[in-house]
């Protein structure tokens, strides 16, 4: 029986969840074969055989043959949508018979997990919605979904209607750390009174909600002034450097992995980030950085970017960007294994599965 693994938004952690799930699978012997039916980052092209960049990702973390990584039938992109919503066409397309009946052959030896849309609707318009999947493959569906407090119900109950039987369970996701033992004692015996199993209750990391530093460079259109082999640090925090140097220096001690904002006639500030735990240096406003905040950056290898936009807009963008990116870092790769190892259970899924004799 495939799995689905879906959510009710995007980045929710579905990446993080298979990660950890094909570690479980491969210590019982069980070979896995991973896919995504609708591509939202291409990574390789071939003919008409499509791989996303997650896919290609989670193959190459835990060493999948190319056999094992299931192309995509469609790509997710506004070009596509717009031929498709033209030409009026809901259906998957004639590669997706072939694509059912080979994994409805899958042998017992094998698991197949597919990564749905970002959510229940996503996808509808090439008819790879998540409940369209998991009706035409007869597959089980995990749900891994971002949990605020108990309003956060109400879209996994959207969900349970939708799927029926089908929805196998949940994960619970981004909790606050000091919430989790009483969610797990109170909310977690609650949503199985409601039907919804609970596979495990995944504290909130700011590793996994990190973002690297040319992603930033990226989204902010930055200039990179320096250290630009230093891009792939991850940025946890970000602080903003518009006080006075005695307030800013107290501040940046008590925080790690920082993305510091502040202006460019700052050198105060700036000088005093550097020398705090800082994985980049963002400068907004007229004016170029001195000669000597250059020299020290590179001395400490941490990168600069001037950007054009005011401060207040690039601090948006930067907070706009946590928790908001892909899981394409191994660091996060090997987290999120642990993450999932530490807080999930699956025997009830496993057992769905026709897994637990295995």
């Amino acid at each position: 029986m495939p799995l689905l693994i879906g959510s009710c938004e995007p980045f929710s952690g579905k990446s993080a969840l298979v990660l950890g799930l094909a570690r479980q699978l491969g210590q019982r012997g069980i070979r896995l074969r991973f896919g995504k039916p609708l591509a939202t980052i291409l990574e390789a092209e071939a003919g008409s055989s499509l791989l996303d960049a997650d896919v290609q990702f989670i193959g190459s973390t835990l060493g999948l043959a190319p056999d094992q990584l299931i192309p995509s039938l469609q790509e997710l992109a506004p070009a596509t949508a717009e031929s498709r919503l033209l030409a009026a066409d809901l259906l998957p397309g004639e590669a997706f018979a072939a694509f059912q009946a080979q994994l409805l052959a899958t042998p017992p030896s094998e698991q197949v997990i597919l990564e749905a849309a970002g959510s229940l609707s996503e996808g509808l318009l090439y008819g790879l919605s998540l409940p369209q999947l998991a009706q035409s493959l007869k597959a089980a569906v995990v749900l891994v979904h971002l949990w605020h407090d108990s309003r956060s119900v109400d879209a996994l109950l959207q969900a349970k209607e939708l799927l029926g039987d089908q929805l196998a369970g949940v994960v619970l996701n981004a909790v606050d750390p000091d919430a989790v033992p009483q969610l797990e004692a109170t909310v977690v015996p609650a949503l199985e009174r409601l039907g919804l199993s609970v596979f495990g209750v995944m504290p909130r990391s700011p590793l996994l909600r990190s973002v690297t530093v040319e992603e930033l460079s990226r989204r902010l259109e930055a200039r990179v002034l320096c250290c630009r082999d230093r891009l792939d640090l991850l940025v946890e925090n970000l602080s903003i450097g518009a006080m006075n140097v005695n307030s800013a220096m107290e501040f940046f001690r008590r925080r790690r992995n920082m993305a510091v904002v502040t202006g460019a006639d700052r050198t105060d500030i700036q000088l005093a980030a550097l020398e705090a735990s800082t994985q980049c240096l963002i400068l907004t406003g007229a004016g170029e950085p001195l000669p000597q905040l250059l020299n020290r950056a590179e001395e400490l290898e941490v990168p600069l970017l001037k950007v054009e936009q005011d401060t207040l807009t690039t601090v948006e963008v930067i907070e706009g960007a946590f928790g908001h990116v892909r899981l394409h870092e191994s660091v996060k790769a090997t987290y999120a294994v642990r993450l999932v190892e530490e807080h999930c259970r699956f025997e009830r899924l496993f057992s769905r599965l026709g897994l637990s004799g295995v």
